[in-house]
């Protein structure tokens, strides 16, 4: 098992990040302060998490479907990518789609991080591609089924 460095920042310990049942994919993110979220705007949520992914690794940085679901909350830049030379506090960028103000208390649930390992993989220029199934279709050009 690979083990992840996470360091909290001082007074935050009781944030820090877990999964709440043994089997889930993700660990949940909370947020350290109090505040409020407006409407129609995007807004920093810091985490107090600080943490060393070794290289080939990255954290994922995703919402919570209760949140988007009840509150017509979402992350701007979903998922947030943490790459593995990042040592700064974990933020979660949190977008208000709702229409009233949606107060976040310390302590509260706010996004899931899921960490990965990732392919190596070798981007090589290429004068053609293959034919495949799809080909060049576009966004819903499969059909609804």
């Amino acid at each position: 098992m690979t083990q992840i460095k996470i360091r909290m920042q001082e007074g935050c310990q009781d944030l820090f990040p877990r999964k709440a049942h043994p089997d889930d994919a993700a660990s949940d993110l909370r947020s350290r302060i109090d505040l409020d979220l407006v409407p129609g705007r995007s807004t920093l949520v810091p985490t107090g998490i600080f943490m060393e992914l070794p290289p080939g690794w990255e954290a994922q940085v995703r919402p919570r479907s209760g949140l988007a679901l009840k509150h017509d909350l979402m992350l701007t830049n979903s998922p947030g990518t943490i790459d593995a030379g990042y040592r700064g506090e974990v933020g979660v960028i949190l977008y208000n789609a709702g229409r009233e103000v949606f107060h976040v208390s310390r302590g509260d649930r706010i996004a899931q991080m899921v960490i990965a390992r990732l392919a190596e993989a070798e981007l090589v220029p290429a004068d053609a591609l293959s034919d495949s199934g799809r080909g060049t279709g576009g966004f819903g050009s499969t059909g609804k089924e």
